[in-house]
This record gives structure tokens, sequence and C-alpha cells, in this order.
């Protein structure tokens, strides 16, 4: 199951990169190691029209690294191929899953072995609303 959050608004905001990679439990980076400066909107190309949020419900997708209440980016602008992550519609059924295609065979795939693949039947209506590109999970215990 997934919750379409709707278009985005631009930020101007900068966010500071740091020139190293953090190791967990190591103290807060040093002000010296700032390399530049940097813009989530531009990083995840949020500006672009093709571009929306979407809420993830549900754990199905884990073994990808996409958990219950995620956002994820999604780019309508992506031709979907085989091994996207992408947020598709069965019958009208919107979904998170992994595009498999094999010669005539379609289907979409859970990353949780709780669940099973969704093969694309004959009379089923597939439609493709985007390729997953980036995710978003928050790490407040409150939230």
């Amino acid at each position: 199951m997934i919750t379409i959050l709707g278009p985005l608004s631009l930020s101007s905001a900068r966010l500071p990169v740091y020139s190293f990679r953090v190791p967990a439990g190591f103290p807060s980076p040093a002000t010296d190691h700032l390399e530049h400066a940097i813009s989530l909107d531009e990083l995840l190309n949020l500006r672009a029209p093709h571009i929306y949020l979407v809420r993830i419900e549900g754990e199905s997708m884990v073994g990808a690294g996409i958990f219950d209440g995620d956002l994820v980016v999604v780019d309508r602008a992506i031709e979907p191929a085989h091994g996207h992550i992408v947020i598709a519609a069965i019958n009208g059924e919107p979904l998170c899953k992994r595009l498999h295609r094999r010669g005539q065979e379609v289907a979409l795939l859970s990353e949780n072995r709780r669940f099973p693949p969704r093969y694309i039947l004959d009379g089923d209506e597939l439609q493709i609303w985007g390729v997953v590109t980036f995710s978003v999970r928050s790490h407040d215990p409150k939230a």
C-alpha cells in the first residue's frame, strides 16, 4: 500500500556536506572538513515536474531498504526496466514492488520472502506510475 503525498514545493535551503564519511559512533564532524553546501532539492532532483513523493505502507520491500512509513522519491520520466523498483497499479490497486520482465512474463516482486510475487495475468491492467530513485527514513522515535 502507498500514499501519494501530492506535489512538491521548492526550497532554497542548502545544507553542509563534509568531505569524509562518518563511521557509526563517531563524534560530530569538525567544521574544517566542510567541503561545500548542497541543496536536497538538487540532489534528489525535487524541482523537476516529473518527480513526486510517496509514503510506503507495509513491509514487503524491507529487503530493498524500504520500510513501513518511509518516503520514496518517484521519477515518472525514467522508462521502467527489469530490476527497477516502481510505483505501479494493478487493476487500480497501487503498490511499490520490483519490476520483473522475462520475455512475455511480467511480475511485480516483493523484497520480503513473506510476500509472494504478483504475476501480471491476462485481463490485469498494469500501470507503472514511476521509478523509485531515493528513499527517506525518519530515525526520530516520536515520528
